[in-house]
This record gives structure tokens, sequence and C-alpha cells, in this order.
């Protein structure tokens, strides 16, 4: 049985942390597509993904615009990782804050696999067009990186990503990824850091 547990914060910024968020099962699906995205040309560079142009270097995929329509079944991430938009999820998110208020009754996402290897990094940044954001971390274990820690600069705050982590915060907090420093360790062997990113928020129906 899996035991999910969660701390919620309102220091520095509204934040809540899930560990052990996926069962053995669901990380099972999550490693199969993961392992396929790390080989020759699956991922895209920033400006294919939709990322801040000249904020970063690595690699990524936005998973909505590959898998659309009936399409999306043949994405085991978007299948597994629905579970971020539960009521059970985005209720104690919601509960926080009065600015996480609207969450438990998002209606809108969209989701990036990314993949961090040696000298990748995201520099601080702020995502504008959404109200909310969830990010969740995986890597091999035994863990062969350093670096690649969620960062806050103007909040003296850090997050260190641990396996199987969610992390759940308002999308006005800025946010960046400290630079991975991996040795003895080609690109494509997959021992960096992967993470699944949601933008989500509450939009009136048609817009």
């Amino acid at each position: 049985m899996q035991n999910i547990s969660a701390d919620a914060y309102i220091e520095p910024f509204p934040h809540i942390v899930f560990h052990n968020f996926y069962t053995d099962e669901e990380l099972d699906l999550l490693w199969e597509e993961f392992n396929f995205y790390t080989r020759p040309k699956k991922l895209f560079d920033v400006e294919e993904y939709k990322g801040v142009v000249g904020k970063t270097e690595a690699k990524a995929l936005h998973l909505d615009s590959v898998y659309t329509g009936k399409y999306r079944v043949l994405s085991n991430i978007l299948e597994v990782s629905r579970k971020v938009l539960d009521k059970d999820i985005l209720k104690p998110f919601s509960e926080i804050s009065d600015c996480c208020t609207l969450a438990e009754f998002a209606n809108y996402d969209h989701t990036k696999v990314r993949y961090y290897h040696n000298g990748d990094y995201y520099k601080p940044h702020t995502d504008t067009y959404f109200e909310f954001l969830a990010f969740s971390y995986f890597y091999k274990e035994p863990k062969r990186f350093e670096g690649g820690n969620l960062i806050f600069p103007k909040y003296d705050y850090e997050f260190g990503c641990e396996n199987n982590s969610l992390i759940m915060m308002p999308a006005w907090v800025e946010h960046g990824v400290s630079e991975v420093s991996i040795k003895d360790s080609d690109y494509f062997d997959g021992y960096g850091r992967y993470a699944i990113t949601h933008f989500f928020g509450c939009k009136e129906p048609n817009t």
C-alpha cells in the first residue's frame, strides 16, 4: 500500500511537498517513458518546447503538443500523472493560503517532461501565464549527480528535489534550478535529473 506523506508551508511562500508520491507500479510506467526520451533526438531545445529562451539549456518536451485528443493515452506520463489534479491532492494545497484557494477547482493544465544532465540548469524566472505549478522529481538510484535543486533566490530558500517527491506552489513564485554536475556519465545513460512539470489553474469554459 502506498504511503504518501505531505508537509505544508506558509513561509517563505505557500507551498506543499508530497513524499513518495507515485506507487512502484506507477514509477515503472513513468520510467518506461523517461528511458525512451533519453535517446537521441527525442527531447527538444528550449525554443521548441515553449520554455523561457535564454534561461536554460536543458532539453524537454511539451507532452500536450505531442499527444493530443485520443492519443493522450499513448503517454504513460500523461496518464499516470493525472493524480496530481485529484481533489485529495489539490484540496490540502488550496487550504494553505487564500492565494491557493482556486487550486481545488483547477480545470486546465499543461505538462512538460524535462531532463537535466551535466551542466544543465534553469535560471530563476516566473511563469506568468499560469496560476499554479507542480514539479515532481526522479532519478536513478544510487544518485550520481550533485546540484539540480529547485532554488528560490528571492526567498533564500532551496528544495532538494528528493526522488519521487512533488512540490506544488503558486506560479508567481520566482524559481530556478541549480546547475547539475555529474561525472563519468554520458547524456544518454539517463543518470541525470528528470522532472515532470504541471502548469494548471482555472479558466472560463471555451476560453
